[in-house]
């Protein structure tokens, strides 16, 4: 990083991943607390969003360069599991900002470094990074149109976060890369510049106020070249050997994270319904029946987990001993996200079921059922990129083969 850049940010001590466990024990209370009404008002309250960017929450991965944690995964990994499982919402939120200011922070040019963390480490960024608009080029940056959705966490956000495919000058015609598919670029822009649509009523995740978003003036807006970065980058301009992880594996780490720790939730209150529920059948959770397929949802639900846990603790290990993740490693970050994610929609809908009318009332174990079920709904879940890791674990892809968000280059 050069002199100028460590100028923009502030030095300060790096927190360990004890300290944030320490600062969670203080303000998961409130986080507790504040959910229904982030939920009634469809994103998160403001003193649990200041209370979370004070614990650092919000940037335990942004690179050191930059003032940040530079957390490993594996580390950063449990504190969201923590915060997840006492408001899904707010695990969301705070996925979202790790991952869309990280891979900011470690692919803009310098420029773009002084501007953003100018201040230090502690920022808000939310959008959409999976392209819903369009940006043609012009001399020093990009124009760009469109609508974006699921802005998840931008009622708060400093910094917005939108891809958009990338057209010729005339802004009428896409540009291809060299697989054939439409190249897409990643812009930066500040939060004045978008106005929110207020269209968030959904199933579920309600109080990550994932709203879609539009330019706030003008057909168009000016982002300059050092605001953006490419897709389908390779290597990081910051972050060490842990940068290598890219938007490919910090985009699977953040829903990894935040599906360990709603879907161990999920089970949990089921466990507080269904030992005092009894109905004309008997106690419930005396049924043999019901012991069976709550032992294999147990089963399926911690082995879903051991493997995301020995996923990551495996890369996190690797990033330690100053070496980036191999493909193999990549590919069973994409299909452990994937797989979780199945398993989670198994044992909620299992939870729900059995849980009866108690699933049913305005309980936090309705709202995990409503979040799981929304979660799981994410593009990263796709069946393709399923498709992408087979390939990858048949050998398939070539010698210098790399993940990108959606497959493997290669």
């Amino acid at each position: 990083m050069s002199l100028s850049v460590q100028r923009a940010v502030k030095s300060t001590a790096t927190p360990t991943v004890a300290e944030f466990h320490a600062r969670l024990d203080a303000l998961l209370p409130l986080v507790e607390s504040r959910a229904a009404q982030a939920e009634a008002q469809g994103y998160l309250t403001d003193d649990v969003v200041a209370a979370l960017r004070k614990a650092g929450i919000y940037n335990m991965l942004f690179p050191k360069e930059v003032g940040g944690a530079e957390l490993l995964p594996y580390d950063a990994m449990t504190v969201i599991e923590r915060l997840a499982y006492t408001h899904a919402s707010a695990g969301w939120c705070a996925i979202g900002c790790n991952m869309e200011g990280t891979t900011l922070a470690i692919y803009i040019e310098d420029e773009g470094i002084r501007k953003v963390f100018a201040g230090g480490p502690d920022i808000t960024i939310a959008g959409n990074g999976v392209p819903r608009g369009f940006a043609r080029p012009v001399d020093g940056g990009y124009m760009i149109r469109g609508n974006w959705a699921y802005g998840s966490g931008i009622q708060h956000a400093e910094w917005v976060h939108s891809g958009c495919f990338l057209t010729d000058a005339s802004g009428k015609n896409m540009v291809l890369g060299p697989n054939g598919k439409p190249k897409i670029v990643v812009t930066h822009h500040p939060r004045s510049t978008i106005k929110l649509m207020g269209n968030w009523d959904v199933l579920g995740l309600r109080a990550t106020g994932s709203f879609d978003y539009t330019l706030s003036e003008g057909d168009e807006l000016f982002v300059p070249t050092h605001m953006t970065y490419d897709f389908d980058i390779g290597a990081p301009r910051r972050g060490g050997v842990q940068g290598a992880l890219g938007l490919a594996g910090y985009s699977a780490w953040s829903h990894s994270a935040w599906a360990v720790g709603a879907g161990r939730r999920m089970l949990d209150e089921l466990v507080k319904v269904i030992v005092q529920r009894q109905d004309p059948f008997g106690k419930s959770c005396e049924s043999a029946s019901f012991k069976f397929q709550f032992a294999q949802a147990e089963a399926h639900f911690r082995a879903a987990c051991a493997l995301v846990h020995e996923t990551w603790k495996e890369v996190s290990d690797t990033c330690a001993s100053g070496e980036p993740p191999s493909l193999d490693q990549m590919t069973m970050m994409k299909l452990s996200l994937r797989h979780i994610h199945d398993v989670l929609s198994d044992v909620g809908t299992f939870a729900h079921r059995a849980a009866r009318g108690a699933s049913l009332h305005n309980t936090p174990m309705q709202r995990f059922y409503r979040d799981i079920h929304s979660g799981t709904q994410h593009i990263l879940m796709a069946d393709q990129i399923v498709e992408e890791c087979g390939r990858a674990l048949l050998g398939l892809p070539g010698p210098d083969a790399q993940w990108t968000v959606f497959g493997v280059t290669g």
